[in-house]
This record gives structure tokens, sequence and C-alpha cells, in this order.
């Protein structure tokens, strides 16, 4: 499986907002909310919750044609099934990951500045995270990097990117307006009341 060109919104399973016992839940309001990935982050958490967890929302995922993706943990993707796996730049480089996880597998990497954006190009992951953006609790060791590159990583990178961090409702127009075609979004989704309607609102903002 690999990513649709359609896909504009990317939602997070975090489990440092949601309980395990939870995840599936939460995990049926984004597909509900029409997001084109999600991805289980479960910092922290041992081998075996991460699997219990996909077990549960892998069903939910695959019945929506949506792909799974684990954070971090390449050698669960065989594991649990999960679609593929997102990487960070302190983590294996992507050829390593696509040996464990196969050429089928959806490999994802963050990306921390337009230099870090670009040199993506030569490990060609199937897509790439572009951010943080906006300070954000989730990433908190990591310094804003701002609006003004967007459009320069969307003019010079081949593959998918999605925006990150610290993107809510409330300031997508203006990550949009800056040059962003797709976003993920974390605790925005997983903090609100009804988090398929603001899936849903953010997905009309990203149209």
């Amino acid at each position: 499986m690999k990513i649709p060109l359609s896909c504009r919104l990317y939602g997070i399973l975090d489990l440092g907002y949601v309980k395990p016992a939870e995840a599936a839940a939460m995990a049926a309001r984004l597909l509900a909310g029409r997001v084109g990935i999600v991805q289980l982050r479960a910092k922290n958490c041992g081998d075996d919750v991460i699997c219990s967890v996909a077990d549960e929302v892998l069903p939910l995922c695959r019945e929506a044609g949506v792909p799974l993706i684990l954070n971090d943990h390449p050698y669960l993707v065989g594991k649990t099934g999960a679609d593929g796996v997102h990487v960070g730049q302190d983590d294996m480089p992507v050829a390593e990951v696509r040996k464990i996880v196969g050429p089928d597998a959806i490999v994802g990497l963050s990306t921390h500045s337009l230099l870090q954006a670009l040199a993506s190009e030569d490990s060609a992951p199937d897509y790439i995270g572009f951010g943080p953006l906006f300070a954000t609790p989730t990433k908190p060791d990591y310094q804003a990097i701002g609006l003004e590159d967007i459009a320069e990583v969307h003019r010079r990178v081949t593959h998918p990117i999605f925006c990150i961090g610290g993107i809510k409702r409330e300031n997508l127009p203006q990550v949009v307006a800056a040059g962003a075609r797709r976003a993920v979004i974390v605790s925005g989704i997983l903090q609100a009341a009804d988090p398929a309607a603001y899936c849903r609102d953010c997905l009309a903002i990203l149209s």
C-alpha cells in the first residue's frame, strides 16, 4: 500500500494523549473524519502495548482503506501487519529501514529544516514530515521553524510533504496560505469534543 496523492490529513493516535484501552475508539473517530493516514505513536510503551493496540486499530484502518503507520519500531511492522513506519533524523536510515520492512511498506521521515527536507530526496522516503512549524508540546525539544520555507520545500521536494508541529484548526488557514497541501494534526484532533467533525473541518480547509 502506498500513500494516495489525494491524502491531505494525517492523524496521529498518540498514546501520550489517548489511553491504550481507548485507542481503537479514537481511531474510529479519526477514520470517520476521513483522515488519510493513521499513525500509532507510543513513546515509552513496550512492544506488547504497541502490538495490542495495533491489533485493534488495524482492522478499522483496513476497512476504511487507510494505511496504519507505526512511529519508530520498524521491526514491529511485520509482526503487527502495519502498512509502514515513520522514522526520525536520529533513527535508522531510510535504506536500512526498507531492508527490515520490505519494498512494499510505507516509510516516512521527519525533517526539521529546508536542508533536511532537500536531503531527503537522496534517501527517497515515501513522504516527509516538515516541521515543527509552531511550538508544540508533542516535540518540546525542537525549535519551531515557522512558515517561510513551506513554499520552497513544495517547489523542490518531489515526494509528498506533510507539514507538522503545533498545527490546529485555528492556524491551519495560515499554513495553507503559506503553501502547504497536507498537514499532520495531533492534540487538536485528540482533544477535540468531536474529533471526527474536527477532522472534517480541517479537511475542508486543506481542500
